[in-house]
């Protein structure tokens, strides 16, 4: 056995992929891709990130979500963490809650070389599509991390048991 002096979520960590990892755990998570012309996004919680060489995300999606064929057009992403104030925004999202313009129209989102980001989201990362196979009725993607940003997630989204929680820092 090996103890290490560090914990291995600590925010200090300066690895931005094991940051990122560390703030995934139960949280919600909005994945966007597309550009001006074709957008498409997804409220995802089934993911995890797997460190190495290329950190790479591994998430379930639905197989008939347009995120996933826009995702396979463009092979980019943007994984945004999400937090309790953007409860309805995962709603709309997931297709559990009215949209009236579509979802894209419910908040500002930011142009990146990855996809649009939503602008208020403090923990990001930009991946790329590596590789996907069928598991179960979803399919499993693995996209690698070109780009993460960790900010200050005060108040993130969280799911479990079918609900959204919150947990303030």
């Amino acid at each position: 056995m090996t103890i290490h002096t560090t914990h291995p979520f600590a925010d200090a960590d300066p690895d931005p992929a094991r940051r990122f990892r560390s703030h995934v755990s139960g949280a919600v998570t909005l994945w966007t891709s597309g550009d001006d012309v074709e957008r498409a996004g997804l409220t995802v919680t089934s993911l995890m990130v797997a460190l190495g060489p290329e950190p790479t995300v591994l998430a379930l999606l639905d197989p008939d979500s347009d995120l996933l064929e826009v995702l396979r057009e463009t092979g980019t992403a943007v994984v945004q963490l999400l937090s309790w104030p953007d409860r309805q925004l995962a709603e709309a999202f997931a297709g559990t809650a009215p949209a009236p313009g579509g979802p894209f129209r419910q908040s500002a989102f930011v142009d990146t070389d990855h996809g649009p980001r939503l602008a208020s989201s403090a923990t990001w990362a930009g991946v790329r599509l590596a590789g996907e196979r069928e598991v179960g009725w979803s399919v499993e993607v693995a996209a690698v991390l070109e780009h993460v940003e960790v900010g200050e997630t005060d108040d993130p989204l969280l799911h479990r048991r079918g609900r959204f929680h919150h947990h303030q820092a």
